[in-house]
């Protein structure tokens, strides 16, 4: 401690190092240093205390370790710090979120005015109140599918807006600005600014990514701050934002704190960034490996047009090597020769089958006119019939005076009968024909052909 040497002037104020806080006044004022160190030697009368509480903050710098603990109640927190020779002695397990007993000693730097205290020993309790609370809820969402890849949606593959929701003139800001920009210079953003820790984070984020996802022309959506203690990121755990992010219609990308540090946002949202220089290049392409890709892609379909071309260049002349394509009218030439001896086959085949058919018509007609009753008549016989048309079959049937109807070849003569006579033809004749043809009339009329009955039929023939 500071040896304090009072040297009062008798007519002016004494010197601030020589007056105690206690006794100080508007004319006799203390020092800082008198103070901070009066506060010191006061602080080291307490000794070592032992105090339960949630770690908060706990990072390693040059082999200490600087954090903070909280009260498992309230929101009240304190510094703390483990020399190196201490830690060595401490569980190796330590980490934020643990539930500890630890004995602490005030310490105070009157150089500086900083107050914290120094840990000489540490033991786990379990979970902390708020990690119990964070895992509780971790479950809860997992269950209720908001952490499954099926419902994660797509980044598109170049977005010409990106929303970015970070804290006013944050560095978190600036990286994926400055990063977007190097990797696709002509991309855009629309920026929300909102509180990144603290009591505002959550609504305003809230606030920021409804308007960002309302907005038709923000195809992809950035939420993004610098590291910090898990007390600090605590907003970007909260129930009503990670519910108003598994609810928005355009993909969202996680970008809190860097790559130790996990809030459940990372879980809920589509793409979790480890930094925000990250999140810049998972949304964005690089323009210069995609002109190479390219300029790849550009000479691959170069290379298998020309294979293809020249391959079918090398099919068309061994096609047109070919002697049918070569001398096309050989071919011709050989079916012509083919085709006039099938057309003069196929001409003798039908004349050979006409002269056939003629020749078979011939005889038809030939022995049809052998049948016909004209040709019977032609021999010299005639057809007698009774006056009711009936053909002369019977003498009996045609007594004297019987007027009857001859039919010969040329004509049909009126006649009438003198009565049957005795039978002078020889065996086999019709009786009919023994009728004579007395006192017919001079000039007999003549009528058509005769044509009532068929031959073979009964009828009654006789010479005329």
């Amino acid at each position: 401690m500071t040896s304090f040497q009072p040297e009062t002037i008798a007519g002016q104020s004494p010197p601030a190092d020589s007056v105690h806080p206690r006794d100080s006044s508007t004319d006799a004022p203390t020092s800082v240093s008198r103070l901070n160190d009066t506060i010191r030697g006061f602080i080291e009368r307490w000794g070592s205390v032992w105090v339960e509480g949630e770690i908060t903050s706990f990072n390693r710098r040059g082999g200490n370790v600087f954090g903070r603990l909280k009260d498992l109640g309230t929101e009240s927190t304190v510094a703390f710090r483990i020399w190196s020779s201490t830690l060595n002695r401490l569980p190796k397990d330590l980490k934020v979120g643990d539930h500890v007993v630890a004995c602490v000693k005030a310490d105070y730097f009157p150089r500086t005015g900083d107050f914290s205290f120094a840990i000489s020993a540490m033991r786990h309790v379990g979970l902390g109140e708020q990690l119990e609370r964070l895992e509780r809820l971790r479950v809860r969402l997992r269950t209720e599918g908001l952490f499954d890849p099926v419902h994660k949606k797509k980044l598109p593959f170049l977005p010409h807006c990106i929303g970015l929701i970070t804290g006013e003139n944050s560095d978190a800001e600036k990286d994926v600005h400055r990063n977007a920009e190097l990797r696709w210079p002509r991309v855009r953003f629309r920026t929300r600014h909102a509180a990144v820790q603290g009591d505002r984070c959550v609504p305003e984020t809230i606030a920021a990514l409804k308007a960002l996802d309302a907005d038709p022309e923000v195809d992809v959506i950035v939420i993004a701050r610098g590291g910090g203690d898990p007390q600090t990121l605590l907003g970007f755990s909260d129930e009503r934002l990670l519910r108003a992010v598994a609810a928005a219609s355009t993909p969202v990308v996680s970008a809190i704190g860097h790559e130790n540090d996990r809030p459940l946002l990372d879980e809920v949202a589509d793409v979790r960034a480890s930094t925000p220089t990250d999140a810049a290049k998972r949304v964005v392409p690089d323009v210069s490996e995609q002109r190479a890709l390219v300029s790849q892609l550009r000479a691959r379909l170069t290379g298998r047009l020309t294979q293809r071309v020249l391959h079918d260049i090398a099919q068309l002349e061994q096609v047109r090597s070919r002697p049918a394509l070569r001398t096309p009218h050989s071919m011709l030439t050989s079916r012509a020769q083919e085709l006039w001896m099938l057309s003069n086959r196929g001409r003798d085949i039908v004349d050979r089958r006409i002269e056939s058919e003629r020749r078979r018509t011939s005889e038809l007609g030939a022995g049809l006119r052998a049948l016909s009753p004209l040709a019977t008549l032609a021999r010299g016989y005639a057809i007698a019939q009774l006056p009711d048309g009936s053909v002369l079959r019977d003498a009996a049937h045609a007594p004297a005076g019987t007027a009857l109807r001859l039919t010969v070849e040329e004509g049909t003569v009126a006649a009438r009968s003198e009565g049957g006579v005795p039978d002078a033809v020889p065996h086999g004749a019709s009786s009919a024909g023994r009728a004579t043809a007395r006192g017919a009339d001079s000039s007999a009329s003549v009528d058509g052909p005769f044509d009532a009955e068929a031959p073979g039929d009964g009828v009654s023939v006789g010479r005329a």
